[in-house]
C-alpha cells in the first residue's frame, strides 16, 4: 500500500503526535493518583519506556 501524503507532509504530520501527557494518560493517572496509587512516569530503564510503572 503506498501512503496517500508525500514525504514532507507525512514529516509534519509525524511531528504533531503527542507522545507523553496525552489526555487520555492525564485522565487514568488522575484516577490512579485519586485511588492512592502512587507511580513513575516514562521509566527509560524498561524496555518501551511505559507510560506509568508501579
Amino acid at each position: 500500500m503506498t501512503d496517500v501524503h508525500n514525504r514532507a507532509t507525512r514529516s509534519y504530520n509525524m511531528s504533531r503526535i503527542k507522545s507523553k501527557n496525552t489526555k487520555p494518560e492525564m485522565m487514568v493517572r488522575k484516577f490512579l493518583f485519586a485511588k492512592g496509587f502512587r507511580y513513575k512516569l516514562h521509566d527509560k530503564t524498561l524496555p518501551g519506556k511505559p507510560d506509568i510503572v508501579f
